[in-house]
């Protein structure tokens, strides 16, 4: 077992070490300003010595605006403890949102959105605000590693497409820096003055163990959840909210990069990922919604004691006991093309066709003859592990002996196709997690159920206006 779960109404937090961004932003020193105000000032005296021209221009050096604001004006949206947080601020880290939905988002589904950035962008300078009163710096060369690495793994580009790619959408290197530098600075301060005042027992640890090894066999449960907080007095604004959310993940938007954004548990920072446990371990309300789901499946949004959550069932598997999703399976296979012209009926009658021809072949050693006289293509794969096919696919293929093919899937479009078990090599069982590895999840839950309530006391004694 691995995690417990938790957000800030008591109960302990779900997931394993967390894996936070890394990262910062460009701060100017004072006498950094301080110099770019004189050279300012010397470029003003040479322009007036010149008649007052600039670059050719003949213009009044006493200016009346009569016209309407640049529209480069960065209005702020809020001033936390001094910290100015602009329009632009949120549009840019708004727009991420928004990219991932293909901009499939009404108006009103953006300004609730809209409203749920601010909010987040208000923590990320909180948790920024008490990491530099702590003196706990993010220095460039690591941000820049981190951002190429967030690159290169999350957005599967080079940072210069990265760069591009943001400002395309109305983002900005910046935004996402931010975040980071909010995170990586966050998990410092926890470091520092969290942390430390953690303390596990090693009879706590044997005794989690002892339950463990009791609990062989049953089923545990890997959930993702994103937790909206609610009061009597916003709870049917939040539960609108927690709809819009839904409905916009079920239409394809990312589960994780919506958990991250709005999420308010401790597994924010994961993506919404709780990590392994049991049904135990989860408020009544959403054990009854988990017992029934199956990996993939979302289900929400789900009131309890605090707020709502969205769940997704990542995954499910015994308790110390393999997973026969982990099995190494050796595949071919086996796909005709089929000309655009058939009707349906002549499409049902080539399939039929084409899987009383595989299954009269004898085995993966005679697919190559029947390939040959049907004019398929053969491709094979001799170390792919169940759990990484396409759902739909697992349990057929699990169901096989060695030398027996799926039944044809496919469309007119893509070609028919099969899949034929030509060899499986089983996952020893799991001897789950050892001793100093629980004890450190046992802490790491301790500290994220503390962080919770350290930033609750941060906005408390924050000063906030809102323009």
């Amino acid at each position: 077992m691995q995690g417990g779960y938790g957000h800030d109404r008591g109960h302990g937090r779900g997931n394993g070490r967390a894996k936070g961004l890394r990262g910062g932003k460009l701060a100017l020193t004072g006498v950094a300003l301080a110099g770019f105000a004189l050279a300012l000032g010397a470029v003003a005296d040479v322009a007036r010595a010149q008649g007052g021209g600039a670059g050719g221009l003949t213009l009044p050096q006493n200016i009346t605006m009569l016209g309407t604001a640049s529209p480069n004006f960065r209005r702020a949206t809020a001033v936390v403890n001094g910290d100015v947080i602009t329009g632009t601020d949120v549009n840019q880290r708004l727009a991420l949102i928004i990219a991932a939905n293909q901009g499939r988002l009404s108006p009103a589904e953006i300004e609730q959105l809209r409203m749920q950035t601010l909010r987040n962008l208000i923590d990320e300078s909180l948790q920024i605000q008490e990491a530099k009163s702590l003196e706990v710096s993010v220095d460039e060369a690591e941000m820049d590693a981190t951002y190429a690495r967030f690159a290169t793994e999350t957005f599967r580009q080079t940072v210069p497409a990265l760069d591009a790619y943001l400002a395309k959408i109305g983002s900005s290197p910046a935004s996402l820096k931010r975040q980071i530098r909010a995170e990586l600075s966050w998990q410092r301060v926890l470091r520092r003055n969290v942390q430390p005042f953690v303390n596990v027992s090693q009879e706590e640890v044997k005794e989690l163990l002892q339950r463990l090894n009791a609990a062989k066999g049953t089923d545990e449960y890997r959930v993702g959840e994103i937790f909206l907080s609610a009061t009597p007095e916003s709870r049917q604004i939040v539960s609108e909210n927690a709809r819009r959310i839904y409905d916009q993940l079920r239409e394809g938007a990312s589960f994780v990069a919506y958990a991250r954004q709005y999420g308010e548990s401790s597994a924010k920072s994961v993506g919404g990922d709780l990590g392994w446990l049991r049904l135990g371990q989860l408020p009544n309300e959403l054990a009854t919604v988990a017992r029934d789901m199956q990996p993939g499946q979302m289900a929400g949004p789900v009131e309890l004691r605090g707020g709502f959550s969205i769940l997704y069932m990542i995954d499910r598997r015994k308790v110390l006991t393999a997973d026969p999703r982990d099995a190494v399976l050796s595949l071919k296979q086996i796909t005709i093309s089929l000309p655009a012209n058939l009707t349906d009926a002549q499409v049902q009658a080539r399939t039929a066709e084409f899987d009383k021809a595989i299954k009269g072949a004898g085995g993966c050693g005679g697919v190559g003859a029947v390939a040959a006289r049907l004019g398929a293509q053969v491709g094979s794969n001799d170390q792919i592990r169940a759990r990484d096919l396409p759902a739909p696919l697992q349990q057929p293929i699990l169901s096989l002996a060695v030398g027996q093919a799926t039944p044809p899937f496919g469309s007119k479009e893509d070609g028919i196709q099969v899949l034929m078990l030509c060899g499986r090599d089983d996952a020893a069982a799991s001897s789950g997690p050892n001793f100093d590895q629980l004890m450190s999840q046992i802490e790491d839950e301790r500290v994220n159920k503390r962080a919770q309530a350290y930033l609750r006391d941060l906005r408390r004694d924050a000063i906030i206006e809102y323009n």
